[in-house]
């Protein structure tokens, strides 16, 4: 693969600095040497033993000519003087602009203005706890003490000619910023600093706290963005408190949701958590200046590649954090300019990235993001000098990229059909976040294949109800700019739960269980899944499975794990947690196995994945089916389910002790019974078509007889011993005979409403079965063999007829029906599954 390309594009990009300091003139008491390293006091003494600074002064020699010695250099800088070197450090940068902070403290140091000398544009970033001091420091003009209104009233009169803000509270207090300090707790801060004397210095937490949420107030009344120091610096900075992760209890906050944020210096050694941050808070953005060029080469790449494992492209901005000295700005672009080519071209070749794509990259990561984040106006000046035309961003033109446009409605009606109703975002937050949308009676009653009501649900086309958004699960779309999506409830009017509703169906069960026996019920899904290509030939189309691997196929893995890769990072950015991913058994098939969580949670988690796995594929030109039995001539897909049961945060599904017949609890044998003794009738629920039972077979893993047993992979309900669990116990069961089309909310509440029965009625389970069940053929019976006996059983079930509710039970035994009354008559009609499931 040649690199070339990418190597030229990223040494002609006019680089945007997007956070900077102050040059000074060389009789300054700031010496050359301290702007090479953030040592201080006697430790700078060993600064030029350090692998940066070596690296980094032998640069500065080659540029100048001169031997690579610090007395070479600081002779040469003397001799040329401040205006010529830099002039030559700048032109050597390629910088077409820079951001200012002046809020740090350096012997004569030059004024913005005069920096406009080198570089076309100059913005300043005002220093938040700098100004504070300055206020505080000032007399009021009529001689009384300082209060926090009238220095609120003054911080808040500060965003003329001004790019953004910045916060130095790391180096202070650190970043647990408490955005609801109390105005008292604010007043008795203030005192305490003004008590401390002239010059002020604020080191108060409140009052920091108090200055650092006003600030926010101010970004989002004049649309500036705050930068904040996060991870290392100089030794005044408790590293401990500078990790970006302390944020987290702001970001949460609904009233600076608008913000825009930057977390600088790559958050170093904190970039991972960094690169979390950006990838589920819309607001949060990473700088890796500083980190460039004061690490090491290695540690260099590996901070860069580390912000771009979760983060998104367009969130990422280079800046140099230079000061005192204009070779500083030269290393950083500099050096910037090779770490992240180097970084680029390890994607190109772990397939990450196109070399297009990668350029692409360069120019958003070294400009573009920051031309538009900043909104910072360079006229008809391009990026890049190859470039014609018209600019690439006209500032003020532009949707910023955290105001996005549309907001999906999903929900999963009785079929498992993931379905949608889409609203411009103005409208989302004027109305429907308050009243819902519209939507048909019939929208639970429709089956796999007709969009209509199923006779027998008592659903019809009258009568309408509202979709309301539970605002709890709003999350960006990973894989579409501008749009956002959010699951939805079912209410007659708002306030008022429809009967029909999947998930309060699961949310009235679970507090049955909750109620009666203080047990929560966690959940964690495993998700098969068929990766398909299409092929045409004589104008007819085909699915395909991409490959023919065999089962964990590190070869048949290699071959999509960039689509892996993109998926991972989707799921990360919606907090859906994945505990492992590899090739299953058919050809072209795979497996993402999730965390476990709250049953309710873990529904949901599961319609995240199954929209983040179909969106991501069909952007690669795939199609991804939760089909259970696509290819009758293959093996089919499940959606393993492992429950376990859960009191006070501690997991009471295993035993306490050694004493256990099974290694379960009591409470959890009399939970796994109900199961076990409902389990044909659960099937209704969790194998929801005909084409389900082609799956569940014996012979398969797929659990067709009705069982249990330990570490029985072709048992039904199988108690498994993970990694970390002692010997002898378990801590928690799978349901095989659960798949892609089921509705997970109506499959949970069902196996709930099975569990809940077993504690009433102190259920024991029988023998397990430690051997294949099919070798017992004749002495265990099969679980129902087709969709019709599985209705069947639950038309005969009052247990869950009474627990689901009478107007939901006999809906989704109308719908199923339907669904065998169709695919009976239509027998090639399976085939189509896979484009709606």
């Amino acid at each position: 693969m040649e690199f070339a390309e990418l190597r030229e594009a990223i040494e002609k990009i006019e680089v945007v600095d997007s956070h900077a300091h102050n040059i000074v003139p060389l009789d300054s008491s700031v010496a050359f040497l301290n702007s090479l390293s953030e040592a201080t006091g006697e430790a700078l003494s060993f600064a030029p033993h350090s692998l940066s600074f070596k690296r980094n002064l032998r640069e500065i020699a080659e540029l100048y000519g001169t031997e690579s010695s610090l007395d070479e250099v600081e002779q040469y800088r003397r001799s040329c003087g401040l205006q010529a070197i830099s002039s030559k450090c700048f032109n050597a940068a390629g910088i077409s602009a820079v951001l200012i902070d002046d809020g740090l403290k350096l012997d004569k140091k030059h004024d913005i203005q005069w920096h406009q000398n080198f570089v076309p544009f100059v913005g300043r970033i005002l220093r938040i706890e700098r100004l504070a001091e300055e206020i505080l420091d000032e007399e009021r003009s009529d001689g009384s003490t300082w209060t926090l209104a009238a220095f609120t009233e003054t911080f808040l009169k500060i965003a003329n000619e001004i790019v953004g803000l910045k916060s130095i509270a790391a180096y202070r207090s650190g970043l647990e910023i408490n955005p609801h300090v109390t105005r008292e707790d604010a007043e008795i801060g203030l005192s305490e600093v003004l008590r401390g004397g002239k010059p002020v210095r604020i080191t108060n937490k409140n009052f920091i706290d108090h200055i650092f949420t006003h600030s926010l107030e101010v970004a989002l009344q004049f649309d500036l963005p705050l930068q904040i120091h996060t991870g290392f610096g100089d030794k005044d900075l408790d590293l401990r408190l500078s990790n970006p992760l302390h944020l987290r209890t702001l970001l949460e906050k609904k009233r600076f949701s608008g913000c825009r944020i930057v977390l600088l210096h790559a958050s170093y050694p904190f970039s991972k958590e960094a690169s979390y941050l950006a990838s589920v808070y819309p607001q949060v953005y990473l700088d890796f200046g500083l980190a460039i060029p004061k690490l090491s080469v290695h540690g260099m790449i590996s901070s860069v590649k580390e912000l771009l494992e979760l983060a998104p492209i367009k969130k990422v901005m280079f800046s140099s954090d230079a000061y005192a000295t204009p070779e500083a700005y030269y290393l950083g672009a500099k050096i910037a300019r090779e770490v992240v080519f180097s970084v680029l071209r390890d994607s190109c070749i772990d397939c990450d990235l196109s070399i297009a794509e990668a350029i692409k990259a360069s120019k958003d990561i070294f400009a573009q993001n920051a031309i538009r984040f900043y909104k910072i106006n360079l006229g008809v000046k391009l990026l890049d000098s190859k470039a014609s035309g018209s600019p690439s961003y006209i500032i003020g033109k532009n949707v910023a990229e955290h105001d996005l446009s549309l907001v999906r409605l999903i929900w999963v009606d009785a079929s498992g059909q993931h379905r949608c109703r889409v609203v411009p975002k103005k409208r989302y937050n004027d109305v429907v976040k308050k009243t819902g949308v519209g939507l048909t009676f019939a929208c639970m009653a429709m089956s796999s294949a007709v969009d209509g009501p199923a006779d027998g649900t008592n659903l019809t086309a009258t009568g309408e109800i509202r979709l309301m958004p539970d605002l709890s699960t709003m999350r960006e779309i990973p894989w579409k700019n501008q749009e956002e999506m959010v699951l939805a409830d079912m209410h007659l009017k708002p306030g008022e739960a429809w009967e029909y509703c999947p998930r309060e169906a699961l949310r009235r069960i679970s507090k049955v269980l909750k109620d009666e026996f203080n047990l929560v019920m966690n959940a964690g899904f495993e998700n098969e899944f068929y990766l398909l290509k299409k092929l045409e030939s004589a104008g007819k189309e085909e699915w395909v499975p991409i490959d023919s691997k065999p089962y964990c196929s590190s070869s048949g893995f290699d071959a999509i794990s960039t689509l892996f890769q993109e998926i991972v990072a989707a799921l990360s950015s919606l907090n859906v947690a994945i505990e492992q991913l590899h090739a299953e058994a058919g050809r072209g098939q795979f497996e993402i196995a999730l965390g476990h969580n709250a049953c309710a949670y873990a529904a949901d988690n599961l319609i995240f994945t199954r929209e983040v796995v179909r969106a991501v594929a069909n952007k690669h030109g795939l199609l991804a089916t939760f089909a259970p039995k696509y290819a009758l001539d293959d093996i089919g897909s499940g959606s393993h389910v492992h429950l376990s049961l859960w009191q006070n945060g501690q997991n009471v599904f295993m035993a306490s002790d050694a004493s256990s017949q099974h290694g379960m609890s009591k409470v959890g044998e009399e939970f796994m019974a109900g199961v076990l003794y409902h389990l044909p009738s659960i099937l209704a629920f969790t194998a929801p078509l005909p084409n389900s039972y082609d799956r569940i077979q014996p012979n398969t893993w797929s659990g067709a007889y009705l069982c249990w047993g330990k570490e029985n992979r072709e048992a039904p309900l199988r108690t498994a011993c993970p990694p970390g669990v002692p010997n002898g116990f378990v801590s928690n069961f799978e349901i095989k005979s659960f798949d892609g089309c089921a509705n997970p909310h109506l499959g949970l509440a069902a196996i709930v409403a099975a569990g809940v029965d077993g504690l009433r009625r102190h259920l024991h389970l029988p023998e397990p079965i430690d051997a294949n069940p099919a070798t017992f053929e004749g002495t265990l019976p099969r679980l129902p063999t087709s969709l019709s006996e599985s209705l069947e059983a639950l038309e005969k079930d009052n247990v869950l007829r009474e627990m689901i509710g009478e107007k939901l039970f006999v809906a989704i035994k109308g719908v199923r029906k339907a669904e065998i009354n169709y695919y009976s008559k239509n027998k090639d009609a399976y085939k189509q599954l896979i484009h709606r499931y």
